[in-house]
């Protein structure tokens, strides 16, 4: 008998859901890749013709391998469970690594090569050069990662796990597209509106319209028509079209020397992503799919050395929203579809266009929802005594995000109050209170929220698995927890003091005075654990863990 119905099973793979997860998740790494071309030829003054014609096809050829190894991984687990509802492990670009790499790796090569003496287009080739050995490295690094993985799962509580990925959901996928809604806000309202009406409070859309095709349609069609009444302006359109194929080469082996030196770049990313697998890994296991942790983060590793070898600059990573593709119905179809859609516009060179054409505001709802799914899923989904755990592993994330939109402002204060430096005597006496201002309180605030939001997922886990255990009354794991906290932020694998984010041995940083060090970070994580053992030797302490075990 039982044979007979594994033999009648059917998987079904492909419905009305995978159009709206397709639309989610391309649309993700659209906007992923437009991100990378605008850091480098906008800010940098990268070749064009390199970007879409060299970086492009190989970025987009691993997300295309990576999405058809999840594919094949979800007909698996739906054979091997007999369950048809089975939805594959979403996967794309990394965006903050994505950017991160473009900013502080491929960005800085660059300028480095043209300060050295060559032209713009061999700068460009060895920059190029170095971003595809980056990725190599990073690649070779979750290979090895891969392995373990299972283990810093079982170690780490829900409460961590989840919490860390909330702090994502709230800032970088719900506050930071809020900006765009509002910065063209009938359009991106509508499209907002629609998601929630469909996918929040799950109503069913006139004549079973696909509700992220409708959002992103809709809100791009608002967008245009207020742009003929000229009430919103559109940037000019100026696509570039580079046909262009992914071959493997070894040409990052003349900029592997280069890349070593962005090591402490690499490395931290590599980490992040790798982490952010497990995190997914058991949301997806929560919401009814029971993938293995090392086989998903195998599979990313090699879809980042799949992009590296064929000249890709972008690491492949599994999205944390594979609860929202499930609800939106996605099955096995949407990954297939994203992987050869993605693959075929980094050859012909159509995604830039596209993405160009979409406006941000009907682009943004997309991760509002992804946002929230995973808040919800945070918190339903960890004991209810874990709740504050929960809120604790977001806590981290807020900084991170000023860090993110602020930067820039502070950059051109600094840059203003340098060449208010030599103004008159009487000039000076009239600011003198705010330079002060400036030099002492804001630097120090600054340099705090740079400390607190570096390597923030890190950050989030250990927070939220230490008031976990101590939830519990459990003492020693959750000093344990801080004693690992303390040693990831004597090296800047969290808490870094840097404000790039990078990695450091702890006497060799050059430290700011303004802010915390390396050394009193860590001794604070040190001085809670230790206070946590002393405590739980108190009556108090006995009494709590007497009740917790009845």
């Amino acid at each position: 008998m039982a044979t007979m119905e594994n033999q009648s099973f059917r998987y079904r793979w492909f419905g009305i859901g995978d159009l709206n997860a397709f639309f989610g998740l391309m649309l993700d790494n659209v906007t992923n890749l437009v991100f990378l071309a605008q850091i480098l030829i906008l800010v940098f003054g990268f070749p064009a013709d390199l970007v879409y014609g060299k970086m492009f096809p190989g970025t987009a050829f691993g997300v295309l391998v990576g999405d058809v190894i999840y594919t094949i991984m979800a007909f698996r687990l739906a054979k091997r469970t007999q369950n048809p509802n089975v939805t594959a492990m979403p996967l794309g670009l990394d965006s903050p690594s994505t950017i991160g790499i473009a900013f502080a790796v491929i960005g800085p090569a660059f300028l480095a090569a043209k300060s050295g003496g060559l032209d713009p287009n061999a700068a460009g080739l060895l920059a190029w050069k170095v971003g595809m050995a980056t990725m190599i490295i990073i690649g070779v690094v979750k290979f090895f990662l891969s392995f373990v993985g299972y283990y810093v799962e079982k170690l780490v509580p829900e409460a961590g796990l989840l919490g860390s990925l909330a702090g994502v959901g709230i800032a970088l996928l719900g506050l930071l597209p809020l900006e765009h809604v509002f910065g063209t806000p009938i359009a991106g309202m509508v499209a907002l509106g629609i998601i929630i009406y469909a996918l929040v409070a799950k109503i069913r859309l006139p004549f079973n319209l696909p509700s992220v095709f409708l959002s992103v349609i809709g809100g791009a069609i608002i967008y245009y028509i207020l742009v003929a009444l000229k009430v919103v302006h559109a940037p000019e359109i100026a696509p570039k079209f580079v046909i262009a194929f992914p071959i493997p080469t070894l040409e990052f082996m003349g900029g592997f020397k280069e890349a070593l030196v962005y090591l402490p770049i690499a490395i931290p990313f590599a980490l992040l992503t790798v982490i952010g697998g497990i995190n997914v890994t058991a949301s997806a296991r929560i919401a009814g799919d029971s993938y293995r942790t090392s086989s998903i983060l195998l599979a990313e590793a090699v879809a980042t050395l799949a992009a590296g070898i064929t000249g890709g600059v972008a690491q492949s990573t599994p999205y944390i929203g594979h609860p929202a593709y499930k609800a939106m119905g996605g099955r096995a179809g949407y990954t297939l579809a994203t992987g050869l859609f993605i693959g075929l516009g980094g050859i012909l060179g159509f995604i830039g266009f596209l993405a160009q054409v979409l406006p941000q505001a009907a682009l943004a709802p997309i991760l509002i929802f992804v946002g929230l799914d995973i808040v919800e899923q945070s918190y339903h989904s960890t004991p209810k005594r874990h709740a504050t755990a929960v809120t604790m592993a977001i806590l981290p994330s807020m900084p991170y995000l000023a860090k993110i939109k602020m930067i820039g402002l502070v950059a051109q204060i600094q840059g203003l109050f340098g060449a208010l430096s030599s103004v008159s005597a009487e000039t000076a006496a009239k600011i003198k209170p705010t330079m002060d201002f400036f030099g002492t309180a804001f630097q120090e605030s600054w340099f705090t929220i740079i400390a607190l939001g570096n390597g923030f997922i890190i950050t989030a886990m250990i927070w939220g698995a230490f008031t976990a255990k101590l939830i519990d009354r459990k003492f020693y794991q959750a000093a344990g927890y801080l004693l690992v906290g303390a040693f990831l932020s004597l090296f800047g694998l969290m808490h870094s003091v840097k404000i790039d984010g990078d990695m450091y041995l702890p006497w060799a940083v050059k430290l700011n005075p303004a802010g915390p060090t390396p050394y009193s970070i860590a001794a604070a994580y040190v001085t809670l654990a230790l206070v946590l053992v002393m405590f739980s030797y108190s009556r108090g302490a006995k009494e709590a863990a007497a009740e917790a075990r009845h």
